[in-house]
């Protein structure tokens, strides 16, 4: 029966998917998490000396939590247990409890109990915790990315010692890649597949630092490379790993379409003639007046914006009166905006603005918000170094003070680029002001 069993165990671990055939066996595999994880840290000693005890683990996706509460259960040679913090309830708790504690009394054997996303268990289920984690029935692992002083109650809290993980390092990432590729054993290396280093910085650039998303993706990557009968993974193979759904909603029709495209573009041309034909073929055609006030509303900040800020007032209220009166009354309205909005002055900063900055969220690192800019509306917060050295804006002259605002590591950067039309021109002028202050320039 036994081989039989280890059979089984051999072909599950064999078609499990990669990120979990390679996670790491030993605190030595681990990639990342230095600070607890060097020699001396506390964790480590805690985990090498085979008596843990009850933690939180506090950090982003995919930075090993999951990972490091097995090799706990695996150090102390204890029984490792998961429970659902989604679908188990108080019964499931208890139950656990008692199997623990039956264990603990017939084999002396501990019970790691481990809780991923443990926030989303409510008070009771969390109290139901605490006579296992007060008598030393369990040791209890819970894994969190949230704030933990806000989303764990608080006897519980002060049961458990808190550990933080930090998302991987494009270096850690990269490293993460290889031993994928190399392993023979638990990874790709019998499938013989290569990854240039430019393939592999894009890679490492777009999963924010999160090993699991890098795995799943090298895996689904991998597999559309020798779909093409190619043992090199490239850019366009790692690009469809990635690709999110698409999502859409129904069509009524060509027609539809391309009429709100010609009203749209004629807006934003500045023909209000042209503008007004569009508007009113669609009223007359019977389509949605409120499909045409939310396109007026976005355009008047794509188009327009910052150049007159008050086009987006007047397409706002058209909408407004749109829901109070209705048709055919609020075709005033929707004339009123559609003529304001063709003649303000054009600005499609915002539009720029937003292209820029996810662009700089997409292909740099992951972000981590510097200590002194960190919420401290809570208990705790002092402990952590939240808040410290910040300065208050409103203590210095003009309301202004120049310190770190961007996350750790990444250089200050021009996003917003305003133009000279309309009242943006004043944006621009104060802008200039800013920048003086703050010692930096624009792309500009």
């Amino acid at each position: 029966m036994d081989l039989f069993s280890n059979r089984a165990d051999e072909i599950i671990a064999r078609s499990a998917p990669l990120a979990a055939r390679m996670r790491p066996r030993t605190l030595d595999e681990v990639v990342g998490q230095e600070p607890l994880l060097k020699q001396g840290a506390a964790f480590r000693r805690v985990v090498e000396s085979g008596r843990p005890v009850s933690m939180l683990l506090w950090g982003p996706p995919g930075t090993g939590k999951t990972t490091l509460a097995r090799l706990i259960a695996r150090y102390a040679d204890a029984e490792f247990v998961t429970l659902s913090a989604t679908s188990a309830g108080v019964k499931d708790v208890r139950e656990v409890l008692a199997g623990a504690r039956e264990r603990l009394a017939t084999e002396e054997r501990k019970t790691v109990l481990f809780i991923d996303e443990i926030h989303r268990f409510s008070k009771s289920q969390q109290d139901a915790l605490l006579p296992g984690v007060e008598d030393g029935v369990i040791v209890l692992i819970g894994a969190t990315t949230e704030n933990p002083y806000f989303e764990v109650n608080s006897p519980l809290m002060s049961r458990m010692t808190l550990f933080r993980t930090e998302s991987l390092s494009t270096e850690d990432v990269a490293e993460v890649v290889r031993r994928a590729l190399a392993d023979g054993e638990r990874g790709l290396g019998s499938e013989a597949l290569s990854m240039s280093d430019e393939v592999l910085e894009f890679l490492v650039n777009r999963v924010g630092g999160d090993a699991r998303h890098t795995l799943n993706t090298l895996e689904v990557a991998a597999t559309l490379a020798t779909g093409r009968e190619s043992g090199d993974i490239e850019t366009v193979d790692v690009e469809e790993a990635l690709q999110r759904r698409i999502v859409r909603y129904d069509k009524k029709g060509d027609q539809h379409y391309d009429v709100i495209s010609a009203f749209i573009k004629s807006v934003r041309g500045s023909d209000v003639d042209a503008s007004l034909y569009w508007l009113h073929l669609m009223l007359g055609a019977g389509e949605d007046p409120e499909f045409i006030a939310r396109r007026l509303i976005v355009l008047a900040a794509e188009d327009i914006g910052l150049a007159d800020p008050n086009a987006l007032l007047q397409a706002t209220a058209a909408g407004q009166a749109l829901a109070y009166v209705g048709l055919p009354e609020a075709e005033f309205h929707l004339t009123q905006a559609t003529i304001y909005c063709a003649l303000a002055p054009k600005s499609d900063s915002i539009k720029r603005a937003m292209g820029s900055v996810k662009r700089l969220i997409e292909d740099g690192p992951a972000p981590s918000v510097p200590l002194h800019l960190r919420g401290t509306g809570y208990r705790g917060a002092e402990k952590l170094g939240h808040g410290v050295d910040y300065e208050y804006s409103h203590d210095h002259d003009q309301h202004v003070v120049a310190q770190q605002y961007f996350p750790d590591g990444i250089e200050p950067t021009s996003i917003y680029e305003p133009t000279d039309q309309g009242r943006e021109s004043g944006f621009k002028e104060r802008l200039a002001w800013l920048d003086e202050i703050f010692d930096r320039k624009r792309s500009s």
